[in-house]
Protein backbone atom coordinates (compact mmCIF):
# COMPACT_ATOMS: atom_id res chain seq x y z
CA UNK A 1 0.00 0.00 0.00
CA UNK A 2 1.12 3.72 -1.02
CA UNK A 3 1.72 5.70 2.02
CA UNK A 4 -0.65 8.77 1.79
CA UNK A 5 1.27 12.00 1.65
CA UNK A 6 -0.76 15.25 1.93
CA UNK A 7 0.36 19.07 2.04
CA UNK A 8 1.98 21.97 0.91
CA UNK A 9 4.89 21.92 -1.62
CA UNK A 10 5.75 24.99 -3.66
CA UNK A 11 6.69 24.72 -6.97
CA UNK A 12 10.05 24.78 -7.62
CA UNK A 13 10.61 22.50 -4.53
CA UNK A 14 8.99 19.28 -6.21
CA UNK A 15 12.33 17.14 -4.99
CA UNK A 16 11.55 17.75 -1.46
CA UNK A 17 8.32 16.11 -2.10
CA UNK A 18 9.77 13.56 -4.11
CA UNK A 19 12.25 12.31 -1.68
CA UNK A 20 9.79 12.75 0.99
CA UNK A 21 7.86 9.91 -1.13
CA UNK A 22 10.66 7.48 -1.58
CA UNK A 23 11.49 7.66 2.13
CA UNK A 24 8.38 5.79 2.54
CA UNK A 25 9.08 3.76 -0.89
CA UNK A 26 12.25 3.14 -0.32
CA UNK A 27 14.06 3.73 2.79
CA UNK A 28 11.28 2.40 5.58
CA UNK A 29 10.09 4.95 6.66
CA UNK A 30 6.33 4.75 8.57
CA UNK A 31 5.23 8.20 9.19
CA UNK A 32 6.55 11.44 8.75
CA UNK A 33 6.25 14.95 8.70
CA UNK A 34 8.50 17.87 6.89
CA UNK A 35 8.01 21.45 6.95
CA UNK A 36 11.13 24.07 5.20
CA UNK A 37 10.34 27.92 5.49
CA UNK A 38 12.70 30.75 3.26
CA UNK A 39 12.80 33.84 4.74
CA UNK A 40 9.44 32.90 7.17
CA UNK A 41 7.48 31.98 4.11
CA UNK A 42 6.33 28.22 4.24
CA UNK A 43 7.37 26.55 0.96
CA UNK A 44 6.96 23.20 2.15
CA UNK A 45 4.48 21.58 4.85
CA UNK A 46 3.73 18.00 4.12
CA UNK A 47 2.76 14.87 6.31
CA UNK A 48 2.51 11.27 5.23
CA UNK A 49 2.43 7.71 6.01
CA UNK A 50 0.83 6.47 9.65
CA UNK A 51 0.38 6.68 12.94
CA UNK A 52 0.33 3.07 13.60
CA UNK A 53 2.52 0.21 12.51
CA UNK A 54 -0.55 -1.59 11.52
CA UNK A 55 -0.72 0.69 8.88
CA UNK A 56 -4.42 1.77 9.81
CA UNK A 57 -3.96 5.85 10.79
CA UNK A 58 -2.90 8.45 8.08
CA UNK A 59 -0.87 10.50 9.76
CA UNK A 60 -2.10 14.85 10.18
CA UNK A 61 -0.87 17.98 10.37
CA UNK A 62 -1.93 17.90 14.28
CA UNK A 63 -0.15 14.47 14.83
CA UNK A 64 2.54 14.94 17.39
CA UNK A 65 5.68 12.98 17.96
CA UNK A 66 8.30 12.49 20.35
CA UNK A 67 11.68 14.75 18.64
CA UNK A 68 14.40 13.55 21.25
CA UNK A 69 17.53 15.94 21.38
CA UNK A 70 16.26 18.20 19.09
CA UNK A 71 14.40 19.60 22.20
CA UNK A 72 17.82 21.03 23.48
CA UNK A 73 17.99 23.24 21.13
CA UNK A 74 14.77 25.28 22.68
CA UNK A 75 15.51 24.20 26.04
CA UNK A 76 18.44 26.23 25.75
CA UNK A 77 16.83 28.75 23.96
CA UNK A 78 14.62 29.19 27.06
CA UNK A 79 17.66 29.37 28.83
CA UNK A 80 19.39 32.33 26.94
CA UNK A 81 16.43 34.30 27.20
CA UNK A 82 16.57 34.41 30.64
CA UNK A 83 19.84 34.95 31.10
CA UNK A 84 19.31 37.89 28.79
CA UNK A 85 16.69 39.36 30.62
CA UNK A 86 18.43 39.49 33.60
CA UNK A 87 21.93 40.18 32.76
CA UNK A 88 23.15 37.61 33.90
CA UNK A 89 27.10 36.60 32.09
CA UNK A 90 27.58 33.02 30.86
CA UNK A 91 30.87 32.52 33.03
CA UNK A 92 28.94 32.78 36.39
CA UNK A 93 28.54 29.56 38.46
CA UNK A 94 25.66 27.24 37.88
CA UNK A 95 25.97 27.79 41.89
CA UNK A 96 25.34 31.54 41.66
CA UNK A 97 21.23 30.24 40.34
CA UNK A 98 21.31 26.81 42.15
CA UNK A 99 23.60 26.79 45.06
CA UNK A 100 22.51 23.18 45.41
CA UNK A 101 24.68 22.22 42.51
CA UNK A 102 27.85 23.05 43.78
CA UNK A 103 28.24 19.93 46.03
CA UNK A 104 30.41 17.24 44.59
CA UNK A 105 33.19 19.56 43.04
CA UNK A 106 31.17 21.31 40.98
CA UNK A 107 30.79 25.00 42.51
CA UNK A 108 33.17 26.69 39.77
CA UNK A 109 31.05 25.27 37.14
CA UNK A 110 29.61 27.61 34.78
CA UNK A 111 26.49 28.31 33.10
CA UNK A 112 28.33 28.23 29.74
CA UNK A 113 30.09 25.06 30.55
CA UNK A 114 26.86 23.76 31.32
CA UNK A 115 25.26 24.69 28.15
CA UNK A 116 28.20 22.96 25.98
CA UNK A 117 28.49 19.49 28.09
CA UNK A 118 31.43 20.29 30.26
CA UNK A 119 29.36 20.54 33.50
CA UNK A 120 30.54 17.54 34.23
CA UNK A 121 27.30 15.54 34.77
CA UNK A 122 26.73 13.76 32.41
CA UNK A 123 24.77 10.93 34.48
CA UNK A 124 23.67 10.82 38.03
CA UNK A 125 25.99 8.64 40.28
CA UNK A 126 22.51 7.77 42.84
CA UNK A 127 20.67 5.05 41.38
CA UNK A 128 17.30 6.25 40.40
CA UNK A 129 13.92 4.70 39.62
CA UNK A 130 11.09 5.60 36.88
CA UNK A 131 8.72 6.71 39.96
CA UNK A 132 11.73 9.31 39.92
CA UNK A 133 11.91 10.38 36.85
CA UNK A 134 8.13 11.64 36.90
CA UNK A 135 9.17 13.85 39.52
CA UNK A 136 11.11 17.21 38.72
CA UNK A 137 12.28 17.91 41.76
CA UNK A 138 13.53 14.55 42.68
CA UNK A 139 15.83 14.50 39.27
CA UNK A 140 16.88 18.07 40.03
CA UNK A 141 18.12 17.44 43.26
CA UNK A 142 20.16 13.82 42.06
CA UNK A 143 21.93 16.30 39.52
CA UNK A 144 22.77 18.64 42.09
CA UNK A 145 23.95 15.58 44.59
CA UNK A 146 26.00 14.33 42.26
CA UNK A 147 29.59 14.10 42.36
CA UNK A 148 31.45 15.79 39.41
CA UNK A 149 32.85 13.00 36.78
CA UNK A 150 35.67 15.47 36.22
CA UNK A 151 36.82 18.67 37.01
CA UNK A 152 34.10 21.03 35.04
CA UNK A 153 35.52 22.41 32.00
CA UNK A 154 38.40 20.47 31.57
CA UNK A 155 36.51 17.97 29.10
CA UNK A 156 33.12 17.59 27.40
CA UNK A 157 30.91 14.57 27.01
CA UNK A 158 27.19 14.71 25.50
CA UNK A 159 24.49 15.59 28.87
CA UNK A 160 22.29 12.95 26.88
CA UNK A 161 19.52 12.90 29.79
CA UNK A 162 20.68 15.13 32.63
CA UNK A 163 20.79 18.13 29.86
CA UNK A 164 17.09 18.50 30.55
CA UNK A 165 17.36 18.87 34.27
CA UNK A 166 20.70 20.93 34.76
CA UNK A 167 19.45 23.86 32.24
CA UNK A 168 15.85 23.00 32.92
CA UNK A 169 16.43 23.66 36.38
CA UNK A 170 18.68 27.24 35.47
CA UNK A 171 15.32 28.00 33.67
CA UNK A 172 12.94 26.75 36.70
CA UNK A 173 15.37 28.87 39.18
CA UNK A 174 15.23 32.35 37.65
CA UNK A 175 11.72 32.04 36.06
CA UNK A 176 9.84 30.20 38.67
CA UNK A 177 7.94 28.50 35.81
CA UNK A 178 8.53 24.31 34.74
CA UNK A 179 10.27 24.18 30.92
CA UNK A 180 6.71 22.92 30.08
CA UNK A 181 5.23 26.64 30.75
CA UNK A 182 7.90 28.70 29.37
CA UNK A 183 7.66 26.89 26.19
CA UNK A 184 4.70 27.32 26.06
CA UNK A 185 4.36 31.43 26.27
CA UNK A 186 7.76 30.87 23.64
CA UNK A 187 5.54 28.92 21.15
CA UNK A 188 2.14 30.55 21.10
CA UNK A 189 2.77 33.87 19.31
CA UNK A 190 5.09 31.74 16.81
CA UNK A 191 1.81 29.20 16.33
CA UNK A 192 4.28 26.58 17.15
CA UNK A 193 3.09 23.16 17.98
CA UNK A 194 5.56 21.91 20.45
CA UNK A 195 5.91 20.82 23.92
CA UNK A 196 8.06 19.63 27.13
CA UNK A 197 4.92 17.46 28.80
CA UNK A 198 2.03 17.11 26.71
CA UNK A 199 -0.90 17.90 28.47
CA UNK A 200 -3.49 15.10 28.92
CA UNK A 201 -6.06 16.77 26.64
CA UNK A 202 -3.97 16.67 23.76
CA UNK A 203 -2.20 13.34 24.21
CA UNK A 204 -5.14 11.99 21.99
CA UNK A 205 -2.98 13.61 18.97
CA UNK A 206 0.46 12.05 20.01
CA UNK A 207 1.95 9.21 17.95
CA UNK A 208 3.77 5.96 19.06
CA UNK A 209 7.66 6.14 18.60
CA UNK A 210 8.27 2.75 16.79
CA UNK A 211 11.56 1.40 18.07
CA UNK A 212 12.60 -1.04 20.61
CA UNK A 213 15.40 0.72 21.41
CA UNK A 214 18.53 -0.53 23.65
CA UNK A 215 17.51 -2.47 26.68
CA UNK A 216 19.05 -1.56 29.72
CA UNK A 217 18.29 -4.75 31.68
CA UNK A 218 21.03 -6.43 29.72
CA UNK A 219 23.65 -4.19 30.57
CA UNK A 220 26.15 -5.90 33.29
CA UNK A 221 27.09 -2.73 35.83
CA UNK A 222 29.77 -4.42 37.55
CA UNK A 223 31.31 -4.79 34.28
CA UNK A 224 31.58 -1.56 33.45
CA UNK A 225 34.06 0.97 34.69
CA UNK A 226 35.17 4.44 33.68
CA UNK A 227 33.61 6.56 30.84
CA UNK A 228 31.99 3.00 29.59
CA UNK A 229 30.12 3.04 33.25
CA UNK A 230 29.38 6.98 33.02
CA UNK A 231 27.83 6.21 29.42
CA UNK A 232 25.72 3.59 30.14
CA UNK A 233 24.37 5.26 33.84
CA UNK A 234 23.88 8.66 31.42
CA UNK A 235 21.64 6.26 29.11
CA UNK A 236 19.85 4.02 32.01
CA UNK A 237 19.44 5.50 35.24
CA UNK A 238 16.41 6.10 35.76
CA UNK A 239 15.93 2.92 33.39
CA UNK A 240 13.60 4.71 31.66
CA UNK A 241 15.37 7.87 30.89
CA UNK A 242 16.28 7.33 27.18
CA UNK A 243 12.27 6.40 26.81
CA UNK A 244 13.36 2.77 27.02
CA UNK A 245 10.12 1.09 28.10
CA UNK A 246 8.16 4.19 28.74
CA UNK A 247 7.92 6.09 25.45
CA UNK A 248 4.44 6.00 24.50
CA UNK A 249 2.96 6.10 28.34
CA UNK A 250 0.83 8.90 29.67
CA UNK A 251 3.14 9.20 32.45
CA UNK A 252 6.31 9.94 29.91
CA UNK A 253 4.28 12.39 27.91
CA UNK A 254 3.22 14.71 30.23
CA UNK A 255 6.33 14.83 32.54
CA UNK A 256 9.11 17.47 31.95
CA UNK A 257 11.80 15.74 30.62
CA UNK A 258 13.36 18.70 27.93
CA UNK A 259 16.39 16.76 26.99
CA UNK A 260 14.55 13.86 25.85
CA UNK A 261 10.73 13.69 25.72
CA UNK A 262 10.15 16.86 23.20
CA UNK A 263 7.18 16.33 21.32
CA UNK A 264 5.96 18.49 18.00
CA UNK A 265 5.50 18.36 14.90
CA UNK A 266 7.88 19.56 11.94
CA UNK A 267 6.05 23.01 11.03
CA UNK A 268 6.05 23.41 15.19
CA UNK A 269 10.32 22.79 15.24
CA UNK A 270 10.98 24.88 12.25
CA UNK A 271 8.88 28.06 13.08
CA UNK A 272 10.95 28.23 15.51
CA UNK A 273 14.28 28.24 13.51
CA UNK A 274 12.09 30.71 11.55
CA UNK A 275 11.90 33.30 14.19
CA UNK A 276 15.76 33.15 15.22
CA UNK A 277 16.45 33.56 11.99
CA UNK A 278 14.68 37.40 12.39
CA UNK A 279 16.99 39.60 14.14
CA UNK A 280 16.59 40.00 17.75
CA UNK A 281 13.27 38.58 17.71
CA UNK A 282 13.83 35.69 20.66
CA UNK A 283 17.32 36.77 21.20
CA UNK A 284 19.76 39.66 21.24
CA UNK A 285 21.86 39.10 17.82
CA UNK A 286 25.16 38.93 19.43
CA UNK A 287 24.10 36.52 22.26
CA UNK A 288 22.37 34.45 19.43
CA UNK A 289 25.96 34.05 17.52
CA UNK A 290 27.68 33.26 20.52
CA UNK A 291 25.22 30.60 21.24
CA UNK A 292 25.62 28.72 17.45
CA UNK A 293 29.53 29.17 17.52
CA UNK A 294 31.58 26.51 18.90
CA UNK A 295 32.18 26.34 22.44
CA UNK A 296 34.15 22.70 22.69
CA UNK A 297 35.40 20.53 20.44
CA UNK A 298 36.73 17.36 20.87
CA UNK A 299 36.16 13.36 21.58
CA UNK A 300 33.07 12.73 22.72
CA UNK A 301 32.95 9.12 25.00
CA UNK A 302 29.34 8.98 25.07
CA UNK A 303 28.82 9.45 20.95
CA UNK A 304 31.89 7.98 20.37
CA UNK A 305 33.27 10.28 18.46
CA UNK A 306 34.43 13.86 18.18
CA UNK A 307 31.86 16.11 18.40
CA UNK A 308 31.49 20.25 18.26
CA UNK A 309 29.14 22.16 20.84
CA UNK A 310 27.81 24.91 20.72
CA UNK A 311 25.51 26.26 23.64
CA UNK A 312 22.28 24.03 23.16
CA UNK A 313 22.48 24.07 19.46
CA UNK A 314 25.18 22.37 17.32
CA UNK A 315 27.00 24.27 14.27
CA UNK A 316 27.24 23.01 11.08
CA UNK A 317 30.28 20.48 10.89
CA UNK A 318 31.59 18.28 8.10
CA UNK A 319 30.10 15.19 10.62
CA UNK A 320 26.51 16.84 11.23
CA UNK A 321 25.68 19.47 8.53
CA UNK A 322 22.99 21.30 8.41
CA UNK A 323 23.18 21.89 4.36
CA UNK A 324 26.05 22.85 2.40
CA UNK A 325 26.17 26.39 4.22
CA UNK A 326 28.39 27.85 6.82
CA UNK A 327 26.37 29.35 9.93
CA UNK A 328 23.83 26.74 9.96
CA UNK A 329 22.61 25.77 13.33
CA UNK A 330 20.15 23.39 14.95
CA UNK A 331 19.85 20.12 16.81
CA UNK A 332 19.70 16.28 15.60
CA UNK A 333 17.48 14.18 17.48
CA UNK A 334 17.58 9.94 17.90
CA UNK A 335 16.57 8.50 15.23
CA UNK A 336 16.68 11.38 12.72
CA UNK A 337 14.78 13.97 14.00
CA UNK A 338 16.18 17.52 13.04
CA UNK A 339 15.67 21.45 12.94
CA UNK A 340 17.61 23.65 11.89
CA UNK A 341 18.20 27.36 10.47
CA UNK A 342 20.66 28.31 7.66
CA UNK A 343 21.31 32.03 7.88
CA UNK A 344 22.97 32.60 4.68
CA UNK A 345 19.84 30.61 2.54
CA UNK A 346 17.14 31.69 5.10
CA UNK A 347 16.37 28.00 5.35
CA UNK A 348 14.30 27.23 8.40
CA UNK A 349 13.42 22.81 7.85
CA UNK A 350 12.21 20.54 10.85
CA UNK A 351 11.62 17.09 9.86
CA UNK A 352 10.17 14.49 12.45
CA UNK A 353 8.82 10.89 12.27
CA UNK A 354 7.90 7.89 14.73
CA UNK A 355 10.14 4.87 12.94
CA UNK A 356 13.23 5.63 14.48
CA UNK A 357 16.54 4.21 13.82
CA UNK A 358 20.11 3.91 15.21
CA UNK A 359 21.69 7.50 15.76
CA UNK A 360 21.09 11.13 14.36
CA UNK A 361 21.34 10.79 10.61
CA UNK A 362 19.82 8.92 8.09
CA UNK A 363 19.33 8.14 4.63
CA UNK A 364 15.72 10.07 5.00
CA UNK A 365 17.14 13.40 6.65
CA UNK A 366 19.91 13.83 4.34
CA UNK A 367 17.75 13.06 1.22
CA UNK A 368 15.43 15.87 2.21
CA UNK A 369 17.92 17.96 3.47
CA UNK A 370 19.88 17.70 -0.05
CA UNK A 371 16.70 18.56 -1.95
CA UNK A 372 15.93 21.58 0.11
CA UNK A 373 19.37 23.01 -0.97
CA UNK A 374 19.11 21.67 -4.74
CA UNK A 375 15.91 23.50 -5.55
CA UNK A 376 16.76 27.06 -4.06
Amino acid sequence: MDAPVSGLCDPGFEEVRQEFVDNFATRGEVGAGVCVLIDGRTVVDLVGGWTDEARREPWSPGSLVNFYSVGKAPLALLALQLLAEHSIDLDRPVASLWPEFASGGKGEATIRQALCHRAGVPAIRESLTDEDLWTWSRMADAVAATEAWWPPGTRHAYHTNTYGHLIGEMVRRLSGESCGARLRALAGPLEADVWFGVPAEEQRRCVDIQWAGSDNTAVEWGALAGDDYMTMRSYFNPPGYSSVGVVNTPAWRSADVPSTNGHGTARGVASIYAALLEPDRLLPADLLAEAVSPQSIGYCPVLGEEVTFGLGFTPTTSRRPFGPNPGSFGHFGTGGAVGFADPQSGVAFGYVMNQVIPRWQSTRNRALIAAVFASL
